[in-house]
């Protein structure tokens, strides 16, 4: 395995030569220099719609043709079963309403207390407009997804099994083969929000077992965009909502093509570290933190990187979590407080409106960054 050279990859981006310790990656990572500027090309130089026989407008069809192919290899799945949408909220309203004209009242869902909120938002608005019902399975004390419970939610009446790869709040890893499974076994779809879990690790969606998937690529590197799979026998079994002449079955309007360069680039990116690399590096930032963490804050979730991702939720004794993100904002360290649309996990750790503070580290962040984090913590 090859060993990340951090202040290589860091020099790949312009947007880290500043004194901003950057541990807000949680709420959206940094673009590399080659993001930036796959974007600025294509608007110098193939700026155009679709299907117009000049250059520019063949130069556009082909970038579309290499996004879904980047998406397909991003996400191990079929270029046609690839969408792209403005971001995974939006995306998961728009799915969400196309898989409703399947179900019935009366029909089930079961999200999870460890779900960011696009993906139970759509399913408690759903439920309101057809007179559906939304189970939750629990979480237990340690942040980890409850099984058991979860399986105790199933029915016969159950359709949509939706569930986090990792929780965006407290960084807590779900076994989603396993929900997978247990949606199948019930006949229902198994609906994958991986946005938070996108930046550090490989996605499979055939190991896994999905058949509904949705991420962020500005989660991963990229621009601001939604990217999702539908399985691609499940999406031709759908009426979706479209202007007629649209060749593709999602997608309502012309694309940001702009941006799908941008993604090109971002997947290429992280193409080129390797993801052992990127794990390693990240495994051994978590553990640092772990390690430095001053006795004056309290950690929500798993002590150690055991099933999670380096994403923390934590108290300073005595301080609001908005006061300790200011503070820490007049030094340059960026983090984030609240309940980042994590409401559930939040009430159910009994953090309500305040929430927690929250950093987050990626490839890109240092131990000297970490380090710099809690000496200010344990300053507070």
């Amino acid at each position: 395995m090859t060993e990340l050279d951090v202040e290589a990859v860091r020099a790949r981006f312009a947007a880290l030569n500043v004194s901003t310790a950057f541990l807000d990656a949680p709420g959206g990572t940094q673009c590399p220099d080659s993001v930036v500027d796959a974007i600025a090309a294509y608007l110098r130089e193939s700026n155009a719609n679709l299907g117009g026989h000049f250059g520019n407008s063949r130069r556009s069809d082909a970038l579309v043709t290499q996004a879904r192919l980047s998406a397909a290899s991003f996400l191990w799945c079929d270029p046609a079963e690839t969408i792209f949408g403005a971001n995974m909220t939006t995306l998961n309203f728009a799915l969400s309403r196309t898989v409703g004209r399947t179900l019935q009242e009366g029909d089930e869902i079961v999200v999870t207390r460890l779900d960011h909120d696009g993906n139970v938002s759509p399913w408690l608005e759903l439920a309101h407009d057809l007179g559906l019902s939304v189970r939750f399975a629990d979480i237990r004390d340690d942040t980890t997804l409850d099984l058991e419970d979860l399986e105790h939610q199933l029915s016969d009446r159950t359709r949509v099994v939706a569930f986090p790869l990792a929780s965006n709040a407290v960084g807590t890893l779900v076994d989603a083969a396993r929900v997978s499974e247990l949606a199948h076994s019930v006949g229902a779809i198994a609906w994958a929000d991986a946005v938070h879990y996108a930046p550090h690790g490989p996605i499979d969606v055939s190991a896994l077992g999905v058949d509904v998937l949705v991420c962020s690529p500005y989660k991963f590197f990229g621009p601001h965009l939604g990217l999702a799979f539908v399985r691609r026998d499940l999406a031709e079994s759908w009426r979706t909502y479209k202007v007629r002449p649209a060749h593709h079955r999602f997608e309502t309007g012309t694309l940001p093509h702009e941006l799908l360069a941008g993604f090109v680039a971002a997947v290429d990116y992280l193409a080129s570290l390797g993801w052992d690399a990127i794990q390693a590096h990240e495994r051994m930032l978590g553990a640092h933190f772990l390690a430095v963490l001053p006795d004056n804050c309290t950690l929500y979730g798993l002590g150690t990187m055991d099933g999670r991702v380096p994403t923390f939720a934590f108290t300073v004794d005595g301080l609001r979590p908005g006061v300790v993100a200011e503070r820490l904002g007049r030094l340059d360290i960026a983090v984030w407080d609240g309940n980042y649309y994590a409401i559930e996990v939040m009430n159910r750790l009994g953090l309500g409106d305040d929430g927690a503070v929250r950093a987050g580290f990626v490839h890109y962040n240092t131990v000297a960054e970490v380090d710099r984090l809690a000496r200010a913590l344990e300053a507070m």
